[in-house]
């Protein structure tokens, strides 16, 4: 019988978020609610599968791994881009490779990353520690107005160009910088185009939206970072590399920054890790995406596309870059 890999099922939302029913009738499914660690454990317990069914980027997929899988026919994502998956290195394979809709207005993340924002800038979480502990207001910084304040903005796209709609609606002054912004696009988002060096120079809020690429790995290093303003919230709901992880943690241990991180260089992120003692910082486990409604696409499609495969009729199928 066909062997089909639910991975990544870290909030065990799976099963709950479609129907699979009909695919369990014609396989067999096992579900993997915990992350699988290093390439030797992931090609010896995935190399029986047929089918392996992923969330995002949550597992990388190297070619190195693709080889040790010899039973593998298809890979399912959920979206249509992970950089951390070489879908090239399947697709030469002969694997067919799939992908799902869902989240690309992009609201779920822009509303997560206003959250974090909010909740960095006024010590929510400071505060909500402070209760649970027993205390009240004691030990709690006091925060900051947002209204009259800067929101630079690293990236307008579709979830920039929300962050800009929201910050005008609390009244803040919008710019935004990205190698290839315009100031004909800034303008139709009602934000004002800045060099870098200005953006972070001015800005009490700064919050990164770009895909991560080679152009982009590092985007913010430590002498960026020694730019922003003593106080000023960096909030980061893309992608971790985006920032240097060192010279972020060493401007966080100076209290110079605040920061809201919704993502890592390493995930899921380690349980020693520095970041997770540093009291400026909020902290979510990469909830951008991951609503209700983002979920039950994800997975409805990701069941069609494992039973069009079974029928011999693939569909959402990735074509080769180039072709």
């Amino acid at each position: 019988m066909t062997k089909v890999a639910v991975l990544d099922d870290w909030q065990n939302l799976a099963r709950a978020s479609a129907d699979w029913s009909e695919l369990e009738r014609r396989a067999s499914v096992e579900f993997f609610p915990a992350a699988i660690k290093g390439m030797d454990a992931l090609a010896a317990r995935l190399a029986d599968f047929d089918i392996i069914l992923v969330m995002r980027e949550r597992t990388a997929f190297p070619a190195a791994l693709v080889q040790r899988l010899p039973k593998l026919k298809m890979f399912g994502l959920t979206g249509a881009r992970a950089a951390s998956i070489d879908t090239a290195a399947m697709m030469s394979r002969g694997i067919t490779v799939c992908y799902t809709g869902g989240g690309r207005s992009g609201t779920n993340t822009a509303e997560l990353t206003l959250g974090l924002m909010l909740a960095a800038v006024r010590r929510i979480a400071a505060g909500d520690a402070s209760i649970r502990a027993g205390r009240f207001q004691e030990g709690v910084e006091a925060g900051f107005d947002l209204a009259g304040k800067t929101l630079g903005i690293i990236g307008l796209g579709r979830i920039g160009r929300l962050m800009a709609r929201y910050a005008r609606a609390l009244d803040m002054r919008v710019i935004a910088w990205s190698q290839n912004l315009t100031e004909e696009s800034a303008r139709a988002a009602e934000a004002t185009l800045v060099s870098k060096d200005v953006l972070l120079a001015q800005a009490d809020v700064v919050t990164l939206h770009l895909v991560l690429s080679d152009r982009t790995r590092g985007i913010i290093g430590a002498a960026d970072l020694k730019q922003m303003k003593p106080g000023a919230v960096l909030v980061n709901s893309s992608r971790g590399p985006l920032i240097d992880e060192k010279a972020l943690l060493d401007a966080l241990r100076t209290g110079r920054l605040v920061a809201g991180l919704d993502v890592f260089d390493q995930e899921p992120l380690p349980a020693d890790h520095p970041l997770r003692s540093l009291p400026n910082t909020v902290l979510t486990p990469h909830l951008g995406y991951g609503t209700t409604e983002t979920f039950q696409e994800f997975y409805r499609q990701s069941v069609e596309n494992a039973l069009a495969f079974l029928d011999g009729k693939p569909v959402r199928v990735m074509e080769p870059a180039g072709s």
